[in-house]
């Protein structure tokens, strides 16, 4: 959707920002990939690039050094463009312990995390935003050098239900598991959908709002919007878009390949291990790829299939992974 950046505030450039700006607008139009912008604390940098924004019209990614100051920035953006798409990525994780194996025990500690379910859902928002609108502002930490999964799956996985649409209820509800939504008959929860009959509720990965579809037979009859709080209908709208509820999606039209080349380097890092003399880990690493290989067969995805990502996207060994720097259009 084509909106313009549009910079909302009581205050002009004053100063030397302008100059500033002028600057950085023409160093932007020339190519130029690398420009600093100099000043102390309080010289309103924040604004000089607010209004470089609004002149340039691009999707801006903006990284800070730390989760506070990506807070802090995120709040002002939010002030200063109040009509357009500011959104916040960091990481999601308010603990994370990596899994890790101790041979001199034989002891496996499996991957543990906690993750933040708002932040979660803003991240979500924020790759939602990129597909939908120009007028994106991404305010992240670091956590958007980290590998996300490849958009071309993501967005494949996307889905656009509209009234009068010829569809099987039973065959969105097979999409949605596909794409990671669970199903959930007693509470409606992020991620989740519920089927009731000819009606069949969903709430998003990236959103606090039920989508009520309903069907006539294989038509889709009505849509609306519910509050998940209330239960008031917000809206009816024509058509709904309907992302994965993770970024991480396998789309893989090769499995049998796909699972003869993670054997492949199973049996190569087997030998490797076994030559090593360290035949615990070996027998560790066999029984954990095994058993993925067997939910990959069964179901189509593993936990922690993003283990697996460089083969099953044919990445060269080596190869950097899709970050959200590639979700940019």
């Amino acid at each position: 959707m084509d909106r313009k950046f549009e910079l909302v505030s009581k205050y002009k450039p004053a100063g030397d920002q302008p100059k500033a700006i002028e600057k950085l607008v023409k160093g932007i139009q020339e190519g130029d990939d690398t420009q600093t912008l100099l000043g102390i604390t309080g010289s309103g940098k924040t604004f000089t690039i607010a209004n470089v924004i609004e002149k340039v019209q691009k999707p801006t990614l903006i990284i800070a050094h730390n989760k506070t100051l990506a807070a802090q920035l995120y709040n002002e953006f939010k002030e200063l463009f109040p009509n357009n798409a500011v959104e916040y990525f960091i990481s999601y994780y308010d603990y994370y312990q990596p899994e890790a194996y101790i041979p001199r025990t034989d002891t496996y500690i499996e991957k543990s995390a906690s993750i933040n379910e708002e932040i979660d859902r803003l991240r979500h928002n924020t790759t939602r935003s990129l597909y939908e609108r120009n007028d994106v502002i991404i305010v992240a930490s670091v956590s958007c050098i980290y590998g996300l999964g490849l958009p071309e799956s993501y967005f494949k996985g996307t889905i656009k239900v509209s009234v009068g649409d010829t569809l099987e209820r039973n065959d969105l509800i097979k999409h949605l598991v596909m794409t990671q939504y669970t199903r959930n008959d007693l509470v409606l929860e992020r991620s989740t959908f519920r089927a009731r009959g000819d009606i069949l509720e969903i709430m998003p990965a990236y959103e606090k709002i039920i989508t009520r579809i309903y069907f006539f037979g294989d038509e889709v009859e009505k849509i609306v919007r519910i509050d998940n709080l209330t239960g008031e209908i917000l809206e009816a709208p024509e058509s709904v878009m309907i992302y994965p509820a993770v970024h991480y999606i396998a789309y893989d039209e090769n499995e049998d390949e796909t699972i003869s080349m993670i054997r492949t380097e199973l049996k190569n890092r087997v030998a490797e291990l076994e030559s090593q003399n360290k035949i615990l880990e070996s027998q560790r690493l066999q029984q954990r790829v095994k058993y993925d290989i067997e939910m990959i067969k069964e179901m189509g995805y593993c936990s922690g299939i993003e283990n697996y990502s460089r083969i099953i996207e044919r990445r060269p060994v080596g190869s950097a992974p899709a970050t959200l720097l590639d979700y940019f259009r």
